[in-house]
């Protein structure tokens, strides 16, 4: 079974993807990890690395195909911002998630999980979208906006994450099982 992950900054991708990874005895790989890990290696702030990313876009390009290969292998739970893309693109199936809350509540759990302003947080994570939906553009031609990749759109301003992670669960349990224990169509 391979369910991708996706959506906005904040939207509680990372505790959803977790939450699954071990309900469903997967394995969670996670873009983020791996482009905050190649910050540090470099000696570089998140910040400074976002930066040089925007200018360099070889380096999208190295840590995209290491989600590639994550997805190529299957059976697991791969969450990053583009990875449903490049399953459709590729067709690799596999259950594609898209998490997404409002600014407000994106906003506080950044602030929760990074420190600093509320209101900061909110025009960081305004200013990060805009920058990051323009540089994946530019390199792959994907609209960040586009949902039609997924097979599920889900607003976590209400839900659990415990919750969440139940109905995509299901939900692709019920996809699987629908397709005689084949993976969905990509």
């Amino acid at each position: 079974m391979l369910i991708t992950i996706s959506g906005t900054p904040g939207s509680g991708k990372t505790t959803v993807a977790r939450l699954l990874s071990q309900r469903l005895g997967l394995p969670h790989v996670y873009a983020g990890d791996l482009y905050r890990r190649e910050a540090e290696r470099r000696g570089l702030s998140l910040e400074e690395f976002n930066q040089l990313s925007a200018r360099d876009h070889t380096i999208d390009r190295q840590l995209d195909e290491r989600m590639i290969d994550a997805l190529r292998q299957g059976n697991a739970i791969v969450e990053g911002r583009l990875v449903a893309f490049f399953a459709r693109k590729l067709g690799i199936p596999a259950f594609k998630v898209y998490l997404t809350a409002s600014e407000a509540v994106r906003a506080r759990r950044v602030q929760q999980r990074e420190g600093g302003d509320t209101n900061e947080q909110l025009r960081a994570n305004q200013e990060r979208h805009k920058a990051d939906s323009e540089r994946y553009r530019q390199i792959y031609g994907f609209d960040l906006e586009d949902t039609s990749p997924y097979d599920l759109v889900f607003s976590t301003d209400e839900a659990t994450p415990e919750e969440i992670a139940e109905v995509i669960a299901r939900a692709a349990q019920s996809r699987f099982a629908f397709d005689g224990g084949r993976p969905p169509r990509s």
